[in-house]
């Protein structure tokens, strides 16, 4: 793989997962040390832009990400920012030439995440989006099963992520917990990854019936405060969806899931077969086959475990014996953005699928406040 050299733009907790992602992924394919280099980073003030180059061992940093887009060394940029702060930054990124690696969701709406998408477009430049789970194995396994035509016939699916991260009333407000920098709450947190997961095994959704629910509406302005303030992101997300091809399915995010830290888990049904994977036993995959359970006797009636295990095509490490899990899936698919940069090759997923993401979840939304089914192609062309 040609060297790539990464400017990041925003260096939070997830901004350090990306960080150690970049550091990790010569050592899983056995590369020099050099194919992959942060050559600078930005945060919002120079003394914790100056810390965090001490952490990742760049020599630059600034307070400003518009002096990082600048610095003609850097190729693509990993954007680590809240979600109202993408727009600004995807377009000045597209408009400097850097290709863009950009977390989840895209924006927060629609409008905006067109606006992203175009720019890059117009500006040539490679992107993706942060959409880790889908690169763990189990769910390339998923993918060529259901390319096979193991399921035969789609009859539904469900897809549910929960998180038990908000379920204390004196958790203060932060920038998830506002609309206007976060565009929702647990709809976009965690709806944002198990419908893009769902998207890349089934393809396109069509439309949405949702209700969101805000559980702790009002909550302290800071750690330890009296005073408090109202929330106006939901905590719970219950989605009624369907595919374009008008298959039923079932979406749940909530940030209460009281006793769950990170459950995340699919389950995809059709005339021949059925499909299910859990985040928190990633190296199975679980099948269920209707033609060997109509063998006589039984056959091997029953949910069959796949072992899947920590299978990258080319890795050196770890053994793919062992678990992956969500560190190896982030480094995966920020490998997948580096060797499309490399190559000069469109990336997947990129801030297209993310827009389309966007698109659902802004529907359900609209539902939401409308309590009525709105279609994917409404919000699109902003009816």
């Amino acid at each position: 793989m040609k060297p790539v050299t990464i400017g990041l733009i925003g260096y939070g907790a997830i901004g350090r997962v990306h960080a150690l992602g970049y550091r990790a992924i010569p050592f899983h394919y056995g590369l020099p040390a050099e194919s992959v280099q942060i050559g600078g980073v930005a945060t919002s003030n120079a003394s914790s832009a100056a810390k965090a180059a001490q952490e990742i061992g760049c020599s630059y940093w600034t307070a400003d990400y518009r002096e990082l887009l600048a610095r003609p060394e850097i190729q693509a940029v990993d954007i680590n920012v809240p979600n109202h702060l993408h727009e600004e930054i995807v377009l000045a990124a597209a408009a400097a030439g850097k290709h863009i690696y950009c977390e989840k969701p895209l924006a927060v709406s629609v409008a905006q995440g067109k606006r992203m998408v175009q720019a890059a477009d117009d500006a040539g430049v490679i992107t993706q989006m942060t959409f880790n789970f889908r690169f763990f194995p189990a769910l390339e396994r998923a993918r060529q099963l259901i390319g096979e035509g193991f399921l035969g016939k789609l009859y539904s699916f469900r897809g549910r992520y929960y998180r038990s991260s908000y379920i204390d009333p004196a958790k203060p407000l932060s920038w998830k917990l506002r609309s206007e920098t976060s565009g929702a709450g647990a709809l976009y947190d965690l709806g944002a990854h198990i419908v893009d997961m769902l998207y890349s095994l089934l393809g396109e959704f069509g439309a949405v019936q949702a209700s969101l629910e805000t559980v702790i509406r009002e909550r302290p302005v800071a750690v330890g405060a009296t005073e408090m303030a109202p929330v106006d992101v939901d905590d719970i997300a219950l989605l009624h969806v369907r595919l374009r091809d008008g298959t039923l399915g079932v979406v749940e995010a909530s940030r209460l899931g009281t006793g769950f830290t990170n459950e995340l888990t699919f389950e995809i049904f059709g005339e021949k077969g059925s499909i299910r994977f859990d985040a928190a036993d990633s190296a199975f995959l679980e099948v269920y086959d209707v033609r060997a359970a109509a063998a006589p006797m039984g056959g091997r009636r029953g949910i069959t475990r796949i072992e899947v295990g920590n299978r990258y095509p080319g890795a050196k490490m770890p053994d793919w014996t062992m678990a992956p899990g969500f560190l190896r899936a982030h480094a995966e698919c920020q490998a997948a953005f580096l060797r499309a940069v490399a190559e000069g090759r469109p990336s997947s997923p990129s801030l297209a699928d993310g827009l389309h993401v966007q698109a659902l979840l802004e529907a359900a939304l609209h539902s939401s406040r409308q309590q009525r089914w709105v279609s994917v192609d409404e919000i699109m062309q902003g009816k």
